[in-house]
């Protein structure tokens, strides 16, 4: 853990430019790489807004929000991941971009460098076997939005060594969250049990027993949860729970995992949720 001063994130999107935040914030430099430097752009706005609510609120100093966004460093060129002591890929839900991402990683940082996957259902065996380093492969789960949620799944692969996974829980914990560890199953335990809730959900508004208000009204009124599922949805992103329930039907093979017509309609259609602007809800 010592030896860990600049965090490389593979992947700017809402889960990377999240973990971008809580590390720059815990004091680490970030070198927050894209594709595009229009997603960077959009990342450091993102964070830079995340921020201001936090100073808002009291949680940071408005010269620590200065000095945290000035850690970090946005890029397109993969190379420069080479000076990272630790690097955590938080690209698409998608395994064969996952696997690219990972050879290229294997090739780019050092032989020492834990490689981490903010994966939310995808093997980490699977990922692990496309490197030359299985040991140092690891699952960094964390939630959404990852500023305010306190979980990380730590998830080991088959060849995940006992140190690779001490350092990964120090340094989740160094992020102020709470690690938490899991197995390498399908959907580990977050998705195991929250898709399946979501995707009925979506199946009760396709059947017409209730509105999405309605749903989301039960769970949250007679259920206690703080967000019904469909707004949960819209907030994961549609596209993401679809390939997140076509990963659970294809790995578990079981039927009850079928992603309900409605779910696959929406995606179909752009209806992605809060970032497209419309779900089950307009934004």
């Amino acid at each position: 853990m010592d030896s860990i001063k600049t965090i490389g994130i593979a992947g700017s999107g809402t889960m990377g430019n999240g973990i971008a935040h809580v590390a720059a914030r815990a004091g680490y430099n970030v070198i927050l790489l894209d594709i595009r430097q229009a997603a960077l752009d959009q990342a450091l706005a993102t964070i830079s807004k995340s921020m201001d609510r936090e100073v808002a609120k009291g949680k940071l100093l408005p010269d620590d929000k200065t000095a945290a966004l000035q850690r970090i460093r946005p890029t397109v060129y993969s190379a420069d991941l080479a000076a990272a002591d630790f690097v955590i890929e938080a690209v698409i839900e998608d395994f064969g971009a996952k696997s690219s991402v990972f050879v290229t990683l294997d090739e780019t940082v050092r032989p020492d460098v834990i490689l981490a996957s903010n994966t939310s259902s995808i093997s980490i065996t699977k990922i692990a076997s496309k490197t030359k380093r299985p040991d140092k492969v690891i699952g960094m789960h964390f939630m959404n939005p990852v500023p305010v949620m306190a979980l990380v799944e730590i998830v080991r692969g088959l060849s995940t060594s006992a140190e690779t996974y001490a350092t990964t829980k120090r340094l989740a914990e160094s992020f102020g969250k709470t690690p938490v560890e899991v197995n390498d199953y399908p959907g580990f335990v977050s998705n195991r049990v929250l898709m399946p809730m979501i995707n009925e959900a979506i199946y009760c508004v396709m059947e017409g027993v209730g509105s999405p208000e309605a749903v989301d009204a039960v769970m949250k009124l007679g259920m206690n949860h703080p967000i019904g599922p469909l707004a949960l949805a819209d907030l994961i992103g549609l596209d993401v729970c679809l390939d997140i329930m076509e990963v659970l039907q294809t790995s578990l093979g079981d039927s009850k995992y079928r992603p309900c017509p409605l779910l696959r309609k929406m995606v179909d259609a752009g209806r992605l949720g809060r970032k497209s602007g419309e779900g089950f809800y307009k934004y």
